[in-house]
């Protein structure tokens, strides 16, 4: 059982995904995210127009523990 919450808490969301289990928009979320307020996150292509993914562990963490800053994981 331990090993199946540990693969849903490693699951990948994507924006849309991850603002829907916080109960945000997907421009809020983006908001976090510029201004360093928003769960952690992996940026999987560079460039402005990057896929970002979260998480599911780190946005369940981020609900918890509320606005604390967070960064960019190193790929």
């Amino acid at each position: 059982m331990g090993s199946l919450l540990s693969c849903a808490l490693d699951e990948w969301l994507t924006p849309a995904e991850a603002s829907r289990l916080m109960k945000l928009s997907v421009s809020t979320l983006k908001d976090k995210r510029w201004r360093g307020t928003g769960p952690a996150y992996r940026k999987l292509s560079p460039g402005k127009g990057g896929r970002i993914r979260y998480r599911r562990g780190d946005v369940l963490d981020w609900l918890e523990n509320g606005d604390a800053p967070r960064s960019e994981l190193v790929a």
